[in-house]
């Protein structure tokens, strides 16, 4: 979308390809190669929408949208189809974002089951032509938001994480903070209010047409069943620019955190405030509920937020040991949500090879500890390896199917007669069976290992190690 139509084919999959090896979210590389143009030309600076289009920071939002892949939109079209049609139509959609006259399509809408599996969350799928265009806004306004937010702000940043948010969590506590204020905004992207979400945009953005953009993706329909219907609030799920905008909005919350001198640390709409006693996180839930309503138009979910110890939260599937040091450790949830997981896939395994079964259960367990590396409390690991050994001893004892099967197989794994004979016929259900001693000696864990059973600990020490 840039007037240098000569320019071809492999040349912009080269350039492509070199910013899709960069980090972030390309701002850093279309930052630099505008600066770079305005400062080698002389020219004036160039308005906030003309940066939008410059063909580096369009370079950098493609590769990036082609990096993250994901679904189609209403239109049907996929990242493998942009770049031509970019080509085809680049005049024209320019010609728009420059007149401020683009309008986006509808989002398509997607649901996916919530983490602890209680009803879903609502996503807004935007075509992948907006996605692109989204992410060239978000590489533009990205320098000028971002590095004024609070320092307790992990949420959707550059070189930000959950682990750093978790670990400054830990320090909070362990530094005498052993109250917690667990804030949780009711259906935030939801519920966000167009018009103060703007009002915080338009403080720092100057451009009409780039704020008659953001409004206009603020308020593209959604489309269900082939009927649109309009969106009056609410920025949902599934658009490069959502995040950014969520921080905007809830960086001036962040403000008045500091300005009440709170220790706090958030991610997202996820908030923990910590504090010295159960009073005082009493008066701050009250306080902040209401300066939510009244200046930010946000319902504090009184559910799920409350005040408690730290040990008896969870935060981004984390929780913390009892004692001063405040240990990490992974939360009862998340080893529950977890074993949901792996459940189905173990129900799904009864009729398969043991080792194809144990491939599929590594892929899950491996990104599962990996993410949980920093919880210094190893009992989770440990009981998770045990579970699973039980549960494929349970499915080895399901595919012996008869006892005349689970006699011979006993006694070619190394059982007495005697032994192998009572524990084939003793009339007890497979779980039962599965951490009975005899299945233990039958299928020791050793044989597990040989079919390639990732142990959770093992893996678990082993990326501690390294860190």
């Amino acid at each position: 979308m840039h007037e240098r139509d000569a320019d071809t084919n492999a040349e912009m999959r080269s350039r492509t390809r070199k910013v899709a090896r960069g980090t972030g979210d390309g701002t850093s590389a279309a930052r630099q190669t505008s600066t770079a143009r305005r400062e080698s030309s002389g020219d004036e600076a160039l308005t906030l929408i003309e940066q939008v289009v410059q063909r580096e920071n369009l370079v950098a939002a493609h590769a990036r949208v082609v990096r993250n892949g994901g679904a189609p939109g209403v239109d049907g079209m996929t990242v493998d189809d942009l770049m031509r049609y970019c080509r085809q139509h680049r005049a024209r959609i320019r010609e728009q974002l420059l007149s401020g006259t683009y309008v986006p399509q509808p989002v398509r809408r997607v649901e996916i089951p919530k983490p602890d599996g209680k009803g879903v969350r609502m996503l807004g799928l935007p075509t992948v032509l907006d996605r692109f265009i989204q992410q060239a806004l978000l590489q533009v306004l990205s320098p000028i938001f971002a590095p004024t937010f609070s320092d307790a702000s992990y949420g959707f940043r550059p070189r930000r994480s959950t682990h750093q948010a978790v670990q400054r969590a830990r320090e909070h506590i362990a530094a005498g903070h052993r109250w917690v204020v667990d804030v949780d905004l009711e259906k935030f992207f939801d519920r966000v209010n167009h018009d103060v979400l703007m009002a915080r945009v338009a403080r720092r953005v100057k451009d009409t047409r780039v704020l008659r953009l953001i409004r206009r993706y603020l308020q593209a329909g959604m489309m269900e069943g082939g009927l649109v219907s309009p969106r009056t609030e609410g920025t949902p799920q599934g658009g490069p620019l959502s995040p950014l905008l969520s921080n905007i909005l809830l960086d001036e919350w962040d403000r008045e955190l500091e300005r009440r001198g709170h220790r706090f640390v958030r991610y997202a709409d996820d908030c923990n405030v910590y504090v010295p006693s159960k009073a005082a996180g009493e008066r701050v839930l009250t306080s902040l509920d209401r300066w939510l309503h009244q200046r930010l138009r946000l319902r504090v979910n009184r559910d799920k937020s409350g005040v408690a110890r730290p040990w008896t939260r969870k935060f981004l599937g984390y929780s913390v040991t009892w004692d001063r040091a405040a240990r990490l450790r992974v939360s009862p949830a998340a080893v529950k949500r977890l074993k949901t997981k792996l459940r189905d896939m173990l129900r799904q395994g009864r009729g398969r090879r043991l080792a194809h079964v144990v491939v599929d259960l590594n892929l899950a367990t491996r990104g599962w500890v990996a993410y949980f590396r920093f919880a210094e409390v190893k009992a989770s690991f440990e009981d998770l390896d045990k579970w699973l050994r039980r549960k494929l001893r349970c499915i080895m004892w399901r595919q012996w199917k008869r006892p005349r099967t689970r006699f011979h197989e006993r006694r070619r794994r190394g059982l007495d007669e005697t032994r192998a004979r009572v524990s084939a016929f003793n009339g007890h259900g497979p779980w039962w069976n599965a951490g009975a001693s005899h299945m233990h000696a039958a299928v020791p864990t050793a044989v597990l290992r040989q079919l390639g059973l990732l142990s959770l600990l093992g893996e678990h020490q082993r990326l501690q190690r390294a860190s």
